[in-house]
């Protein structure tokens, strides 16, 4: 296994995509079966599921960053990242488990407050893949050098996720989402645990840290770094807030204030200019937290509503076949992710770069979404359109990492990694709470995808903005160097 590890071999890199492929496994059960089971096994409407699914990234907008910061800084069972994977893998397996028992628990507790133990459960089923996501991918820049290999790590980390993935739709559609989730538990237990004991990780990454990156960071230095998502921050305190007082009916104004508000920060990252000298780029990181933040908004949007689209194109169907097509549906989306990453967008970025080949996988998914819109009136035509959005799917969940982690210090790459993150959680949390309400007042479900096609043209524009230097090499060790 040293040996593997030490020539970064192919069977090498798909072990390391073990762990990471555990946390996104639990992903696709979640966005599989959670809106299901809250609409057609215990009766909330759509606004409500929007309420629980906003638990997910109130999880995420402090955990993944402080289990960075923490994971950066310590050294506990042989590795920094070893602990966060194991018990993260123990407890997400656990929360999977109750996902099906959210009506049995709020009758043993005598609730009958079915919304409230949706959301616990949600939330802690959240908390739980939170605290092993990052450290999944940050042991990926531990181990793998600056450059192809780093890019071939977060690549074949999604190829190897993404075909799991399939797995779990082609499981929910043919066995059903409750035979999904008794095995996503059993798979994210052995994925996490069993990889996380095997791959050795360096015990030192000093002699890869500048003055500048070895600086501390204070709370307003780190409020500084994720200012393209101040917008989404505050509308998340304030409509949480509003929704917590019991105020129900505000119209859009909300939404559309820090709507401009967002577009303005966005710009301003946008136009910032960037340091490509080999030092920390800032500014290039900040442009990175803003292109990702638009496509996260549309992808949620996609996953948290489509169950409106698909009850509203189809009222044919019966709660199990609604269930199917959305399996089917996100099979589509994943079998073409899976593919992609490693087999074309790798090469790709070999010979154009990252940034030009994300952008372009971008724009390709945003016709895909129009094309569901247009002419998604039967199980072919949503079938073809996802698959047409999965190669932008495919780039979202890889390339990213392999951009921003060549323009920040490995040394707290946890940290970044943590930060990062909030560009998915924070746009997450505001479709939650804002279009959830949106949609409630239209009539028209189908804009579903009117919505994800418009940010993933806009997010694809924002990409090219993204400078990227000549990759420079940190020196990150090898285990055995480490030990």
């Amino acid at each position: 296994m040293l040996r593997m590890q030490e020539r970064l071999s192919l069977p090498f890199l798909m072990l390391l995509s073990l762990p990471s492929t555990a946390m996104g496994f639990a992903l696709a059960v979640q966005i599989s079966a959670l809106s299901w089971l809250l609409s057609t096994q215990y009766g909330l409407n759509i606004h409500e599921i929007g309420i629980v699914w906003a638990a997910g990234p109130l999880a995420g907008i402090l955990g993944q960053v402080l289990i960075g910061i923490i994971s950066d800084n310590v050294w506990l069972w042989g590795g920094r990242r070893r602990p966060f994977i194991v018990v993260g893998g123990v407890l997400t397996s656990l929360m999977l488990l109750a996902l099906p028992s959210i009506g049995a628990i709020d009758k043993a507790l005598g609730l009958d407050a079915i919304l409230g133990v949706a959301i616990t459960v949600a939330l802690a089923l959240d908390l739980s893949i939170n605290l092993g996501f990052n450290p999944t991918r940050s042991l990926i820049t531990d181990v793998t050098p600056e450059g192809p290999k780093r890019t071939a790590g977060y690549t074949w980390m999604q190829t190897v996720s993404g075909t799991f993935g399939v797995l779990a739709y082609a499981i929910g559609a043919i066995w059903g989402n409750v035979a999904l989730i008794y095995f996503g538990a059993g798979l994210a237990l052995v994925f996490s645990i069993v990889p996380a004991l095997l791959v050795e990780e360096p015990r030192r990454l000093a002699h890869t840290e500048t003055a500048a990156s070895t600086e501390k960071l204070g709370v307003g230095a780190l409020l500084l770094l994720m200012r393209p998502l101040w917008a989404f921050a505050v509308y998340a305190l304030i409509a949480m807030g509003m929704k917590l007082a019991g105020v129900k009916a505000h119209g859009l104004w909300l939404e559309a204030v820090f709507g401009v508000l967002a577009l303005a920060l966005i710009l301003h990252a946008l136009t910032e200019k960037q340091t490509l000298d080999g030092r920390e780029d800032i500014a290039g990181f900040r442009k990175v937290l803003a292109a990702h933040a638009i496509s996260w908004f549309g992808m949620q949007t996609l996953f948290v509503f489509m169950i409106g689209f698909v009850q509203q194109r189809f009222p044919q169907l019966d709660d199990d076949a609604t269930g199917q097509l959305m399996s089917f549906s996100f099979l589509s989306l994943n079998a073409v992710a899976a593919v992609v990453p490693a087999l074309v967008l790798s090469p790709l970025a070999l010979r154009f770069r990252e940034v030009r080949v994300h952008a372009a996988s971008l724009a390709t998914m945003a016709a895909g979404f129009g094309f569901v819109y247009l002419f998604g009136y039967s199980h072919v035509a949503v079938y073809v359109g996802m698959g047409l959005m999965g190669l932008g799917w495919g780039a979202i969940v890889s390339l990213p990492f392999a951009i921003f982690s060549q323009a920040v210090s490995p040394a707290r790459i946890g940290l970044y990694m943590g930060v990062f993150n909030l560009s998915v959680v924070l746009p997450q949390l505001a479709v939650s709470l804002g279009v959830g309400y949106l949609l409630s007042q239209l009539e028209n479900k189908a804009l579903v995808f009117a919505i994800g096609g418009g940010c993933m043209l806009v997010s694809a524009l924002a990409w090219l903005a993204v400078k990227q230097g000549t990759p420079h090499v940190h020196g990150t060790a090898s285990a055995a160097g480490g030990h």
